[in-house]
């Protein structure tokens, strides 16, 4: 059994199709088939289902695939690893990043990572905190910035807090509470809100605070982003409680603090058995960044 072949796998089982495995694998369709009916000859057992219209892993080729995946990333990590004992960093990286991150600038992070490290290949998945802890879990993920309720603990990983802040309301300049200058969350019990989905931790940290101050709410709107939450805000559909960086780029809102809003804590969460060394290099890079040199013109002692 052959690395290429493990590769050859995973690739028909994810397009369902031997053709655009072949093609994503680089490779003539023949050879690939060839391949696939080695390992399966080897096996002793079928792993795709396979029709002139459509190609299926049978129960034995989803284990085998499983455990290929796996395999695949020790192998890439065993690589890694070699060439980070000479000190040369390089491999994959893939970053998991919530839409509503406000305790770093996630583009000038990953500029000054890439620029220092040139070799590796790094990806950005954007996603909800629970997706992410999950696919950290799995090894499907290597770092995530994630938000969270407060009271809230990641689970399976390993983590370090990066902020906390308590969310504030965002309404319309034209809303009938536009001008007091604080708010509770009583004030707010009877608007349409615009939300994340349900069940979402973005979602979580408003439902949490309304159940605990006993107050119903109604959200009418649900949104995967930031920026259409706000704007269907602007647009006088509702109200919104979301953190107060991302209330203060909205144009055509006001934010209001709310005493006893919710509260959202940032993390950083990586895989907590056997981090990567690219991982690890990367969350180094985040907790402990390296002091700035000192200016030309500062004065010497």
């Amino acid at each position: 059994m052959e690395l290429q072949q493990l590769r050859y796998a995973v690739a028909i089982a994810e397009e369902q199709s031997f053709t655009r495995a072949a093609e994503r694998c680089f490779v003539v369709q023949s050879a690939l088939s060839r391949q696939i009916k080695s390992l399966e000859s080897e096996l002793g057992v079928r792993l795709f289902a396979r029709t002139s219209r459509k190609v299926e892993a049978t129960p034995a080729g989803e284990a085998f695939v499983e455990q290929a995946r796996l395999c695949l990333r020790a192998a890439e990590r065993a690589k890694v690893a070699a060439a980070a004992a000479h000190g040369d960093i390089r491999g994959a990286l893939t970053i998991g990043v919530i839409p509503t991150v406000t305790a770093v600038d996630v583009a000038a992070v990953l500029g000054a990572f890439r620029r220092g490290y040139p070799e590796v290949g790094v990806h950005v998945r954007t996603g909800g905190s629970d997706e992410f802890l999950r696919r950290i879990a799995a090894g499907e993920l290597d770092v995530g910035f994630l938000g969270l309720a407060e009271g809230v603990t990641p689970q399976g990983v390993q983590t370090r807090e990066l902020s906390r802040e308590r969310l504030v309301a965002v309404l319309a300049e034209g809303h009938r509470l536009a001008g007091r200058r604080r708010l509770r969350l009583e004030d707010l019990a009877g608007e349409t809100f615009v939300d994340f989905p349900e069940g979402s931790s973005g979602r979580e940290q408003s439902d949490l605070a309304f159940d605990r101050a006993r107050l119903r709410r109604e959200v009418s709107f649900e949104v995967n982003t930031a920026d259409l939450l706000t704007g269907l805000v602007r647009q006088g559909l509702g109200a919104a409680l979301v953190a107060p960086s991302v209330a203060r780029e909205a144009p055509g809102c006001v934010c209001i603090p709310v005493c006893d809003g919710p509260v959202r804590v940032e993390y950083l969460a990586w895989d907590s058995f056997n981090p990567s060394p690219v991982a690890q290099v990367f969350v180094d890079s985040i907790l402990m960044p390296q002091p700035k040199s000192p200016s030309p013109n500062a004065a010497t002692a």
